[in-house]
């Protein structure tokens, strides 16, 4: 097989690959909404593991807030089950603040609007799984 045949049959395999990855992807469009203020920015963590829920993200993305609400979109997103959460960071200090019993004091959401009961929400509760593009609206 002479060289030109092999660059054209990798280049075509490559291609292949490419769009057959490409067709497996999808955007999370998450809508913040009832923020209390448009004071500080709003945290958005995708998680991909209940291990990892939480504590570590899969992606992550802060954002302004105008008129009490925010949108973020993550692409590229594979097939699988993913939860979201976020907080509104509102004095803008990098971190969820929280009380001296550890409850939170600044606005914070998951998706399928889970809520925790003496403690954080869960991933069973907050968990979807990803087929198609899809859009979450997380009410504080």
């Amino acid at each position: 097989m002479n060289t030109l045949t092999k660059i054209i049959i990798v280049f075509i395999i490559g291609s292949l690959g490419f769009q057959l990855e490409a067709q497996d992807n999808f955007t999370i469009t998450v809508n913040v909404e009832e923020a209390s203020s448009n004071d500080g920015k709003m945290f958005i963590a995708l998680y991909n593991a209940e291990n990892s829920f939480l504590s570590t993200s899969y992606k992550g993305s802060k954002s302004a807030i105008k008129n009490n609400q925010c949108t973020v979109t993550f692409e590229d997103i594979p097939n699988g089950v993913y939860a979201v959460s976020i907080f509104h960071d509102e004095n803008d200090n990098g971190k969820m603040d929280t009380n001296f019993f550890g409850i939170p004091s600044e606005d914070y959401g998951c998706s399928n609007d889970a809520k925790g009961f003496m403690g954080p929400p869960q991933w069973e509760d907050a968990k979807f799984q990803l087929r198609e593009n899809k859009s979450i609206t997380i009410t504080l």
